[in-house]
């Protein structure tokens, strides 16, 4: 491998818009040499013309057609099945260029990354021709025992607003219930939540709302596949795929 390659610093790549490799355990085409961290790259693209976008990274293929609510290297199947891709630290960025017209430019995605550290860089915007840009989170993934599961949320429906999110059991009562986060505001997430293993319901009402009429007020309603142990979770929330309702969440996983 030449110093040039060794520099670039991307674990995880896909060849010719093809093949793809990068999984935790795999080998991989290219091996930083150097401290590395890793990173995610998640489409929450708002428009439909812009919103399925190829990656680029220091030059590199990172990611093709990745559509709304996915998340990269991810998207790209087996043998790619890890949730993150190594990458050298410092200073980085993505490009994103329209998998329909790769001369087109959609957004560059600025992030930084420091060693052993977990990064998911989230596309987000582009409704009503508005910009794209990134929300980068750090993500804390060390391993959680097998009698625990950790889950965050990170809020990113414009529309939504600040919200209290609930996350409980299916069908619990919310006039009763606490808020597993209070007032999360757009562009921002929660600390990790440690829950037992097992199935929840993630809700939202607007920050603030009264307990007697938080079911009246749901704004977004998800229950994920099981939650197993020993493992770790983000829960997005978003709008649709266009922008504005009906707003949705869906989650990643971080572990």
């Amino acid at each position: 491998m030449t110093p040039h390659l060794k520099k670039l610093g991307v674990l995880a790549l896909i060849g010719a818009g093809v093949s793809a490799c990068g999984t935790k355990d795999a080998a991989a085409p290219l091996q930083p040499s150097g401290p590395i961290g890793r990173v995610r790259l998640v489409n929450v693209i708002t428009d439909t013309t812009r919103g399925r976008v190829n990656a680029i990274l220091e030059s590199l293929p990172f990611t093709v057609n990745l559509t709304y609510a996915t998340s990269a290297p991810l998207n790209l199947g087996a043998p790619s099945t890890a949730s993150y891709a190594s990458v050298l630290t410092g200073s980085r960025a993505f490009v994103l260029k329209r998998t329909a017209d790769t001369t087109v430019v959609v957004a560059t995605l600025p992030f930084t990354v420091a060693e052993g550290q977990d990064v998911s860089v989230y596309a987000v915007g582009g409704a009503s021709n508005s910009a794209v840009s990134a929300v980068v989170t750090i993500d804390s993934n060390p391993a959680a025992a097998g009698t625990q599961t950790r889950v965050r949320v990170v809020q990113l429906s414009p529309t939504a607003g600040a919200v209290d999110v609930f996350v409980t059991v299916p069908g619990a009562d919310l006039a009763t219930a606490t808020p597993s986060v209070a007032n999360l505001a757009y562009r921002n997430g929660s600390s990790y939540l440690l829950l037992a293993p097992g199935t929840y319901q993630v809700r939202t009402v607007p920050a603030g709302t009264a307990a007697a009429a938080r079911t009246a007020s749901v704004s977004i309603n998800r229950t994920p596949p099981a939650f197993p142990g020993g493992s770790g979770w983000t829960v997005v929330l978003a709008d649709n795929n266009i922008g504005g309702a009906p707003l949705r969440a869906f989650e990643l996983r971080d572990r």
